[in-house]
């Protein structure tokens, strides 16, 4: 697959450019007010990633190919970059710079470990496969559906962001048959060699369990010169939950 990703390019380019990459049934759009502000200093290039958004559907969702995928948007765009990836995002970056450390400056990642998790999300690909997109005129009509099996009101609105309404009807900007297909891919991990050398900020929230002590000894294996911050007061989406915190926390590691 040589196919380049779907960007959305903030700012003017001066020294590295800043890479976004989103998380699981995101697109480059729920960064588009962070990638704003960040990009008063430096150019951000937000992604959609494989199978999401606008960008190109794809048979296989590893972090193998996600971090390919990246790969190509940092070449075509000068050949180094630094990275921030989020939760599955955030995976691929670590795969990025350990596989490819040519490419990656710094690296920010938020609320993820290189480890595997036993926390599917088929449910999720699940009800929204369930939705009857027939009878969908308005996001109000996929909601009524999607709280049958998600009652989550702040995940149900994060997912709606990925449903798109036009002439020809309602449909997701996501590919769940192979999202779903994917999924042991998407909460695990690879074996993978390799050693990154620069700098690294593990960002996480207060109030998620996704980053833990005992994830720290595989984290400093594998990225030497990581450092850990903490968002108090919030969970796994401490982007949407502190954007100012965050912000501060990006701009301050990254300089």
């Amino acid at each position: 697959m040589s196919e380049l990703l779907n960007t959305v390019v903030n700012g003017e380019e001066a020294g590295f450019p800043l890479l976004i990459a989103h998380g699981l049934f995101g697109t480059a759009r729920n960064w588009g007010v962070l990638a704003k502000r960040l990009a008063d200093e430096r150019q951000v290039i937000s992604v959609d990633m494989r199978n999401h958004g606008t960008s190109f559907r794809a048979p296989t969702n590893t972090y193998e190919d996600m971090a390919g995928d990246l790969a190509r948007v940092i070449e075509n765009r000068g050949g180094r970059s630094d990275v921030l990836g989020h939760s599955m995002g955030g995976k691929a970056a670590m795969v990025l710079a350990l596989s490819q450390s040519d490419l990656v400056e710094k690296l920010v990642v938020a609320d993820i470990a290189p480890v595997e998790y036993s926390h599917s999300q088929l449910d999720k690909i699940d009800a929204m496969k369930a939705v009857d997109l027939s009878v969908v005129q308005r996001r109000r009509d996929a909601d009524e559906q999607l709280v049958e099996r998600i009652k989550d009101v702040q995940l149900r609105s994060f997912l709606l962001q990925s449903l798109t309404l036009g002439e020809e009807g309602a449909s997701w900007k996501l590919n769940l048959d192979v999202l779903g297909a994917a999924m042991a891919d998407i909460i695990g991990f690879p074996d993978i060699e390799g050693v990154f050398e620069g700098e690294v900020l593990f960002l996480h929230g207060g109030n998620s369990d996704y980053v833990r002590p005992a994830h720290h000894e595989r984290i400093m294996t594998l990225f030497p010169n990581a450092r850990f911050e903490v968002i108090e007061g919030a969970g796994h989406w401490l982007h949407a939950e502190k954007p100012r915190e965050f912000e501060a926390a990006v701009r301050g590691f990254l300089g």
